[in-house]
């Protein structure tokens, strides 16, 4: 059964928080995941230091790092660094690719970069990147559980207020809908959502949907909506025949997370309108009830 802890915008720089993010590495070790993925905004201002604090930082888990850069990861006030060398210091302290592959615990994690040159703030996946999902899930075994990481969120935020989609949104989901993908984790909108798909684009596959997991900001002081001043991350462990996310938010009166919710879902193709899925998955699914 593999295990990944969801963390994002880490945010690296004057709204980081060290005790929080100290706890995480706590938590890291007790819930000992197969892998730790990181959807974006590492840093505040991209500066060579906070890239350095957040490489630093993600050395100190256990488990392999799955990370893709944010809107923040590139720099925003230095002009002609933003336009010559976006990604110069991602490259230097984080990864060497932008879009990668990761094959481990019976995964196959497929980060795409949906930060851009030329948005502030709002991001993209170009056709090309599809591409390379395409490519990437059509050489994958089928015991694979694929997972897609984006920063930019392809689901709108729980409470409707700012943070649109990315452009595009629903051209993406039907890609990686028509491509079996099991899970899509993302950030950016510093509050967290987790359901599926379908609960806003049923599009033209409604047999099948997509569960979707969005993390709130980890580690910094910038939690927006519900999540104001608050700090989240998602643990999500997958078997052949569910997902399931517990949410976990930090209690600063406790000085440490707390799981707050759990969710169950049906994976791929074992759907939610799926009569082949029999009664295993109704089980599971109302073991919370």
């Amino acid at each position: 059964m593999p295990t990944l802890l969801h963390l994002s915008d880490l945010h690296f720089g004057k709204a980081f928080l060290p005790e929080v993010a100290e706890a995480v590495v706590e938590h890291g070790r007790e819930l000992a995941p197969d892998v730790v993925v990181v959807s974006g905004d590492l840093t505040q201002r991209a500066k060579a230091r906070e890239f350095e604090q957040a490489a630093e930082y993600l050395e100190r888990f256990d488990a392999p790092v799955v990370v893709t850069p944010g809107n923040h990861d590139v720099p925003f006030y230095r002009f002609w660094e933003r336009f010559l060398a976006p990604y110069a210091k991602y490259h230097r302290y984080i990864s060497k690719e932008l879009n990668s592959i990761t094959d481990l615990a019976g995964l196959r994690i497929v980060a795409l970069n949906s930060s851009r040159r030329l948005t502030l703030t709002n991001g993209r996946i170009r056709r090309s990147q599809l591409d390379f999902a395409s490519r990437a899930f059509a050489g994958a075994d089928e015991s694979l559980t694929q997972v897609v990481v984006t920063h930019h969120h392809l689901a709108p935020p729980p409470d409707f207020v700012g943070g649109n989609v990315m452009p595009f949104a629903r051209r993406a989901l039907r890609r990686f809908t028509e491509l079996g993908v099991d899970l899509i984790l993302a950030g950016h909108m510093h509050r967290s959502y987790i359901g599926n798909s379908l609960d806003f684009f049923p599009g033209e596959l409604q047999c099948r949907g997509i569960v979707i997991v969005q993390c709130g900001t980890t580690t910094s002081r910038r939690g927006r909506g519900r999540e104001r001043f608050k700090n989240t991350f998602n643990l999500i462990q997958i078997d052949d025949r569910v997902i399931r996310v517990a949410h976990y938010a930090w209690v600063g009166d406790l000085a440490r997370f707390m799981p707050m919710s759990e969710h169950v879902f049906p994976r791929g193709a074992k759907g939610y309108f799926d009569v082949a899925s029999g009664p295993g998955i109704a089980s599971e699914l109302g073991s919370l009830a």
